[in-house]
């Protein structure tokens, strides 16, 4: 197995990139004046798909949480883990195409938007989370997956920007289920010794 650094590098650019993209769009992008959006018959349903992603995402992610709790006491956390652990992947790449079809159809219809930046940063991170994701298990590196999971916590403050109170309250409920399975774990551990 590789210790080579150099796996980094993609996902460096990848977050140098995002951070730019979010800098720009606060600094530099302002309201163009007169410009009024007139909201088409389907953005409703693309906006949705933007707030689901965000939950489908914080789902994937928590498989992190019951990673350690795959041998817990309860029957319930293993298999909710069990069910997390066969639905991570499936959840990343439903995000990933969800995500692509939110944002196609703004930058299609809403091309002036000035959140169309933080926006764009945020699909970044989410391709590279994917791309790191797909290489896990081919590239055989001892850094991959801390990679995979810098980059799924670096996608939390673009989405802040980005998609504001549903990725607050995406990332709460996240925060939430990792407070659960430590208690849980602190429960296991006083019960084994």
């Amino acid at each position: 197995m590789s210790k080579s650094k150099k796996v980094w590098i993609l996902a460096v650019a990848a977050m140098a990139a995002a951070l730019f993209l979010i800098v720009y769009q606060m600094l530099v992008v302002k309201e163009i004046a007169g410009y009024r959006h007139r909201p088409g018959p389907a953005e409703e349903i693309f906006k949705s798909l933007g707030t689901v992603t965000v939950f489908v995402g914080a789902g994937g992610f928590c498989w992190l949480w019951f990673k350690k709790q795959r041998k817990a006491p309860q029957w319930i956390i293993r298999r909710v883990g069990a069910l997390l652990h066969r639905l991570h992947q499936p959840l990343g790449w439903l995000a990933l195409g969800l995500v692509a079809f939110h944002g196609g159809y703004f930058l299609i219809t809403d091309i002036q938007n000035r959140d169309i930046y933080s926006g764009i940063a945020a699909f970044l991170i989410l391709l590279a989370i994917a791309g790191y994701g797909f290489f896990i298990k081919r590239i055989r590196n001892k850094w991959m997956r801390l990679v995979h999971r810098s980059l799924g916590i670096a996608w939390v403050p673009a989405l802040f920007i980005h998609a504001g109170g549903s990725a607050v309250m995406a990332t709460f409920l996240t925060i939430m289920v990792g407070v659960l399975m430590w208690f849980f774990g602190k429960i296991k551990a006083k019960q084994a010794g």
